[in-house]
């Protein structure tokens, strides 16, 4: 599923009408594969690209993805292949734009080429281009964690109120790494999230929320709002802190991360009424593929990625070629 609107506002054109509500659930399956069609055919002459395949899916189940079977995915790719365009394809699926739009919006940031330092048989480090997924889990390496789906479940502090999150159990101290490499826009106390960091992604479209970190020492050193921030890189330490208006206390039962991912469609959205925020627990699923390996410096305590990395979006942030479509420090 993919977004609800009232039937009278489809009518809109795709490319004009604001998108109001995304129900992502594509299972960790079905994005497995479509990213394996994606990887293998870049490159090619027939490149397959895994957010105009889901799409397809999408508007064909009208949503229902329960109703996924590896055999449709592969058909579409076998028309492709024979030399169909992804228009032919889709033509006569009415929402097929809009789950391009809202798909892409979620996805936008995953795939891509990048640079990383890969270890050599000598010992030493090397770096090596790749294309492929560039975004990870957001607990480290080496880390467990326990999950189950508990998106809109009930929550009451405040008020009675949706999860629009999912929650990672884990120990307090575990490392918590950037799903995607952003912009740190928001750093500090919050009296549902605790300690908490929000990094928006380079595009503006994805608002990664962070929360209930360690009391006393929650962020990384690295962590200031504007810093940029790599996919992979250790940006704080589980912990159980928030759920009061006094800073560093620990009024959360039970020690987990908080981790939120908000789509920004127009940026009136982003603290307005009408957020969206997504069911994590399948890509929660499909990001145990892709951990960063971690090392402890024991001076300080700290942790840090292991191999370093690059993609194009960090080293344009960081030359001052990217010009941020939001403002700083202005949000929860």
């Amino acid at each position: 599923m993919v977004w609800t609107v009232a039937p009278a506002a489809a009518e809109t054109p795709a490319d004009t009408k604001p998108i109001q509500w995304v129900d992502f659930d594509i299972p960790c399956g079905a994005l497995q594969r479509a990213m394996d069609y994606d990887v293998a055919s870049h490159g090619s002459e027939c490149e397959l690209h895994w957010v105009e395949l889901l799409s397809v899916l999408g508007a064909r189940y009208g949503g229902d993805f329960s109703r996924y079977r590896a055999a449709d995915l592969d058909r579409i790719v076998q028309r492709r292949r024979a030399g169909e365009t992804m228009a032919q394809i889709a033509e006569g699926l009415r929402y097929y734009d809009y789950y391009t739009r809202a798909y892409g919006a979620v996805l936008g940031g995953f795939l891509g080429e990048y640079e990383i330092q890969t270890p050599q048989e000598d010992g030493s480090l090397q770096w090596m281009r790749q294309y492929g997924l560039k975004v990870y889990s957001p607990i480290a390496r080496g880390y467990y964690y326990d999950h189950y789906d508990d998106f809109c479940a009930d929550r009451s502090y405040g008020y009675a109120r949706k999860h629009f999150g999912h929650d990672l159990m884990c120990s307090i101290g575990t490392p918590i790494v950037a799903v995607e490499s952003g912009v740190v826009e928001e750093l500090g106390w919050n009296q549902y999230g605790g300690w908490r960091v929000g990094i928006r992604s380079f595009d503006g479209q994805r608002y990664y929320y962070y929360a209930h970190m360690r009391q006393n020492r929650p962020y990384h050193p690295n962590m200031a709002v504007g810093a940029a921030v790599k996919a992979g890189d250790v940006i704080g330490y589980v912990g159980r802190t928030g759920y009061s208006t006094v800073e560093n206390t620990n009024n959360i039962t039970a020690n987990h991360l908080h981790w939120g991912v908000q789509l920004v469609f127009d940026e009136a959205q982003k603290d307005g009424a009408n957020q969206i925020w997504i069911d994590l627990y399948e890509l929660t699923k499909f990001l145990q593929q892709h951990t960063s390996p971690i090392y402890r410096v024991d001076e300080t305590k700290e942790y840090y990625r292991k191999y370093d990395f690059m993609e194009q979006s960090v080293a344009d942030y960081l030359s001052g070629q990217i010009q941020l479509p939001f403002a700083l420090g202005s949000g929860s």
